[in-house]
């Protein structure tokens, strides 16, 4: 029954994260006959695909004749080293061109080629030019497209409200308990089914592309549901972010620069990725590139603000703002730096985690009935280390797959009735921290997980670190469950923060554990300790996370699946 206390909704399909994965699950949702509500923690429009610049990854063969789905799935496997769901990259590396097809009869406007087919270019890890982009704003682009899509359509959209709990009905997901961000009120959604794409988890690093919503909320929200995670230790660092001012600290800078022909040099202005990878250089792996970053900086070799020097001043300038023009802005306005005449300062920034909620690779089925994950917030397809542009392309392959499989699963399932006990407990979680007359701020907790996370779990990891990285969360969630919040419930940002503290200190123990387990050196996963990739023990599973029987994360193994004949003489092949 409903609880008449708070302001309820009801839908087949909830989404919650309003970023491509999300948008394109309710266009397909909808297109499926079902209701469709998109909640976000934002505003429309404010998603992480928008700071994808670079491009998105599909196998047309615009540019290179030779390119295929077999090139791109061989593409996506070795740079996940064998870690990925080989399903999922199969059906990624087949589905994405017709992906961003659809996107164009939608309205997306791409650069073109001479003769008018869609323009692509290269990127690090890409044998061929496979990313279809718009100059350097091609995420921003995406979303504008998907979401005229869905509001034309008639989904409907409850911005700025945070979800803090999935409801259920005996072992199934039937809804969720959130909050609106500006009043603080509490709002219940039923549905059917939930899909989750909420992004990422970079908030619990200190420095990070990331922005505030980035705090591993879809990830805590099925685990606490029952749901497992998998592979949690790959964080991937994106090489290049913004060193300098620190202001600015963090913020992406495309590999476009790269891709357009950008040169990483030390201080002494050595091109030094030809110690690190000779034959791809600038355009390696983003591991490869951010670890080759980090030990110029960690041998003295580093620019003046601990980074490197990104130089693309070689190429004419109107060539320059033409191809980046956002970098071009962004470097003028925020650095004072003409990156025509001079080069950029970058260095390592968390960005994106390769693991996630464990998907089912058709139909993005969570291990908890009801509940789906697409995007960033799911695991598989990007294995061990994700390569640049193939983000976009799996947020529109999976976020479709979701959402239909969602809308379908909604079409077949019977009423349910979530008791107003779970709804009440939800409440009073969220209200603890004003009812404690003593307790740090949220604040104080948060910049010393941050700061733990940085630098014990970082880019580079080893057992010692990795044990007191844990200890220290120990204290953290014991910290986290006293914090103290002042004022009301009104724009509130404190109180925010003490909820979203709980998801990161789930998620951050979730990759401290995992990444303390994988003894070997694979893909974003470094450890100083154990530098080699063992393929005899380490390289066969995946590290799962479950919730134990007082709500702790269980750690365990589990063998990787199988790859059919056909599939592994695809990746025996040489380009």
């Amino acid at each position: 029954m409903a609880n008449e206390k708070y302001e309820t909704h009801e839908h087949d399909v909830l989404i919650i994260g309003a970023g491509g994965a999300g948008l394109r699950a309710s266009i397909e949702a909808l297109n499926q006959g079902a209701s469709v509500g998109v909640v976000c923690k934002s505003l429309l429009g404010k998603a992480h695909t928008v700071m994808a610049e670079g491009g998105v990854a599909a196998a047309m063969a615009n540019v290179d004749a030779a390119d295929g789905w077999k090139p791109h799935f061989r593409d996506t496997m070795r740079g996940g080293k064998f870690m990925n769901n080989w399903r999922m990259a199969q059906l990624h590396a087949q589905e994405a061109p017709d992906r961003v097809l659809e996107l164009e009869k939608w309205g997306a406007l791409f650069d073109r080629t001479p003769d008018g087919k869609i323009l692509q270019r290269a990127f690090g890890g890409h044998t061929y030019k496979r990313l279809a982009h718009v100059g350097d704003r091609t995420g921003l682009e995406m979303i504008r497209t998907l979401q005229d899509r869905g509001v034309q359509q008639g989904v409907d959209v409850y911005m700025e409200c945070t979800v803090t709990k999935l409801l259920k009905d005996g072992d199934r997901v039937v809804g969720a308990f959130a909050y609106w961000r500006e009043t603080g009120r509490f709002v219940v959604f039923k549905a059917k089914a939930v899909v989750i794409c909420t992004g990422g988890i970079g908030k619990a690093w200190r420095v990070t592309s990331n922005s505030w919503e980035y705090t591993g909320d879809g990830q805590s929200l099925a685990f606490e549901a029952g749901a497992e995670l998998k592979d949690m230790e790959f964080v991937q660092f994106h090489p290049t972010g913004m060193v300098w001012p620190p202001g600015v600290q963090g913020i992406l800078v495309t590999e476009a620069v790269r891709g357009e022909g950008g040169i990483l040099r030390n201080k002494q202005g050595e091109r030094f990725m030809e110690k690190y990878d000779p034959k791809r250089m600038e355009l390696s792996t983003r591991d490869v590139v951010a670890r080759s970053i980090y030990t110029e900086v960690r041998e003295g070799r580093g620019s003046e603000h601990g980074g490197a020097y990104l130089d693309i001043s070689h190429k004419p300038a109107d060539y320059v703002k033409k191809k980046l023009p956002s970098m071009y802005h962004q470097f003028k306005e925020l650095a004072d730096v003409d990156i025509t005449t001079g080069p950029m300062e970058v260095g390592p920034t968390c960005h994106y985690v390769m693991g996630g909620i464990n998907v089912d690779a058709e139909t993005g089925a969570a291990t908890v009935k009801g509940l789906y994950a697409a995007g960033e917030a799911a695991a598989g397809l990007h294995g061990g280390n994700r390569l640049g542009g193939n983000s976009l392309s799996d947020l529109l392959v999976f976020g479709r797959r979701a959402g239909m499989a969602a809308a379908q699963y909604a079409n077949g399932v019977g009423g349910s009735s979530v008791g107003n006990d779970q709804i009440e407990a939800a409440a009073r979680e969220m209200l603890e921290p004003f009812e404690r007359t003593s307790g740090e701020s949220p604040y104080d907790v948060h910049r010393d997980l941050q700061e733990s996370m940085q630098n014990l779990v970082g880019i580079f990891r080893n057992q010692e670190d990795m044990t007191k990285g844990l200890d220290n969360i120990e204290q953290f969630k014991e910290r986290a469950k006293k914090v103290r919040v002042d004022g009301s419930r009104m724009f509130n940002p404190g109180w925010h923060l003490a909820h979203d503290l709980k998801n990161m200190l789930i998620v951050s123990e979730a990759v401290a554990l995992s990444a303390r387990e994988r003894k070997e050196s694979r893909g974003a996963h470094a450890r100083v300790d154990f530098e080699k990739l063992d393929d005899a023990m380490w390289g066969k599973q995946h590290n799962i996370i479950t919730r134990n029987a007082d709500g702790g994360l269980n750690l365990a193994q589990r063998p990787l699946m199988e790859m059919p004949e056909e599939l592994k003489q695809v990746l025996a092949e040489d380009q």
